[in-house]
């Protein structure tokens, strides 16, 4: 028996008009949701332990995002495997702005080419949000190594391949990497020598175990101005304010030698444009706040605050360029 016509169309009416409405509804309640956001806390991933430059950098940012928002911004401090476990767990959140993470250099440009097996993907798996800072890095011999120059230092590798040890924080950092770096471009040979930390490494590098190494100028200014450790280059484009008598890499003949570690703040890929861009005005316009830049500045960092195009594609040229380095250096971590 066939239905009767007027009822098929009655019902098919029904169903078509039931359907739009839940999708009206549907897309009204995200609408909504974005409008409102952030209606409850949001988780801060820092893959790295309390303590550090990076923590301290977050922290300083939840607290001031905070209060601007009247909802908590929470750090999540989740460490191990050189930042990837936290990146990781950054991925399998809800893309609902709730969860975000703060890589940097190393998660998101170097790891991609030093692990074989990485956990994620750092330009498919995340939204750029903002470049947060960036800092120096910096050449740093003994008080009574022999080189007081760029040119010394490359002229007595030169002479000694393979006898000149330099110092990192660990295998594939930007620390290491740095040096790889020189010895690429300036044609020296030279035995790299990871050690746990910055720290442990100063102490050797003090006591003449270790002919030199890299180090991010905010934890190494302390050192040179108790005059521990000598510093003879630094690797942003510009001198820095607090070492201004001390040239750059490129002053010492290493074109195009420029090295800026740097911190960024991270969404899971999925996260709506809405909540990326409100992300993105919220935490420059702190990042610019006259308090958090003159903190920043006490800690030789530069303020950067771009916006999430600009953000991506600095990040896309970062992984090419540190690719070449870690091919050229052979370094690993698997």
């Amino acid at each position: 028996m066939k239905p009767h016509p007027a009822r098929f169309w009655i019902a098919r009416w029904f169903v078509r008009t039931t359907c739009a409405a839940i999708a009206v509804a549907g897309t009204l309640g995200v609408v909504h949701a974005q409008q409102t956001y952030p209606d409850r806390p949001v988780r801060f991933i820092v893959p790295y332990p309390p303590g550090g430059i990076t923590d301290i950098l977050a922290r300083t940012i939840a607290s001031r995002i905070s209060v601007h928002w009247g909802q908590q911004m929470v750090v999540d401090n989740r460490a191990g495997a050189s930042g990837n476990i936290g990146i990781a767990a950054a991925t399998k959140a809800p893309a609902d702005g709730y969860t975000i993470a703060f890589g940097n250099a190393s998660t998101h440009a170097i790891n991609v080419s030093l692990f074989k097996n990485l956990p994620f993907d750092p330009i498919k798996d995340f939204a750029p949000i903002t470049m947060v800072a960036r800092v120096s890095n910096v050449l740093l011999v003994g008080p009574d190594f022999p080189a007081k120059n760029l040119g010394d230092l490359i002229a007595l590798a030169k002479s000694k391949p393979g006898q000149l040890t330099f110092a990192s924080n660990s295998v594939g950092s930007s620390n290491h990497l740095t040096g790889e770096l020189l010895k690429t471009m300036a044609g020296i040979d030279m035995v790299h020598v990871p050690y746990k930390s910055s720290t442990t490494a100063a102490v050797d590098l003090i006591g003449g175990r270790i002919s030199l190494m890299f180090d991010n100028l905010t934890t190494a200014i302390p050192q040179v101005k108790a005059g521990r450790l000598r510093p003879l280059a630094v690797t942003s484009e510009r001198r820095v304010a607090e070492l201004p008598d001390v040239p750059t890499m490129l002053e010492s003949g290493l074109k195009g030698f420029v090295v800026t570690p740097w911190w960024g703040i991270f969404a899971p890929a999925a996260t709506p444009k809405p909540i990326i861009d409100k992300l993105n005005r919220d935490i420059v316009a702190v990042l610019h706040s006259k308090e958090v830049k003159e903190y920043l500045a006490s800690q030789a960092t530069e303020v950067v605050g771009n916006s999430p195009q600009e953000f991506a594609g600095y990040l896309k040229g970062e992984i090419v360029r540190w690719a070449e380095v870690v091919k050229a250096s052979g370094a690993t971590a698997d």
